[in-house]
């Protein structure tokens, strides 16, 4: 393979143990490991050279959570102070009760969310894998009624969203759904049935298609029934 060179920015998909640059013309980032002055790629991924540095994204893996990140949640066990939430992650998270905007007594949780529920919440804090902390504490942050769930990878998140936001405004604009991405790879969707589908085979082309370029375009035409 001929080694990238350094530009702005590239995008490629690469193999594990893949030569992808040198050491001495590139920064190594994320997903990436050098080997005798060499840049090898860690992971199965996308590869992206921005401002001299590489990195790998890769292409599937669980969410890892970090502070300050807005995610959908799941509620999935309810305590007498604290529920547990699945937030797409290895491990679920801990809403406290002093982490919503609701007063809440002791034994009295399941009143204000219960099993089963959808939540938009914002990650407080993830030092540790398992004692990642949310809050329902800030603006917008609520509890989710109606609407659909569609499930993506968390690292197709950014190519959905897309550039200036330009991907998630097309989805929103020929659909005329309301829409919203969490950083964990949960998409909440609400609108009309028919709206619906088209997003969710709009999101799966940009699931096969994200390494490519031009894909705006392509998922604009396919909203618009070309």
């Amino acid at each position: 393979m001929d080694m990238p060179k350094e530009k702005k920015e590239t995008r490629e998909l690469v193999l594990p143990s893949q030569l992808i640059g040198d050491a001495k013309k590139l920064k190594p980032g994320t997903g990436t490991f050098v080997e005798d002055g060499k840049i090898y790629a860690e992971r199965l991924g996308i590869l992206n050279v921005k401002d001299g540095v590489v990195t790998i994204t890769p292409l599937r893996g669980k969410y890892e959570p970090k502070a300050g990140d807005v995610v959908v949640g799941i509620v999935i066990e309810v305590g007498a102070a604290v529920w547990m939430v699945d937030i797409n992650s290895i491990y679920p998270a801990f809403l406290h009760i002093n982490e919503v905007p609701w007063f809440v007594e002791i034994g009295n949780t399941s009143k204000f969310l219960n099993y089963g529920d959808v939540i938009l919440a914002k990650i407080k804090s993830a030092g540790d894998p398992d004692k990642v902390q949310i809050t329902l504490k800030d603006r917008g942050l609520h509890k989710i009624n109606g609407g659909t769930l569609i499930e993506t990878e968390p690292t197709k998140v950014p190519r959905i969203i897309g550039k200036n936001a330009s991907m998630i405004t097309a989805l929103k604009r020929y659909t005329n759904c309301r829409i919203f991405v969490g950083r964990n790879g949960r998409i909440w969707v609400d609108g009309n049935p028919d709206a619906i589908q088209k997003i969710e085979r709009a999101i799966r082309l940009i699931e096969r298609e994200a390494h490519t370029y031009g894909l705006t375009e392509r998922v604009i035409a396919l909203l618009k029934g070309e």
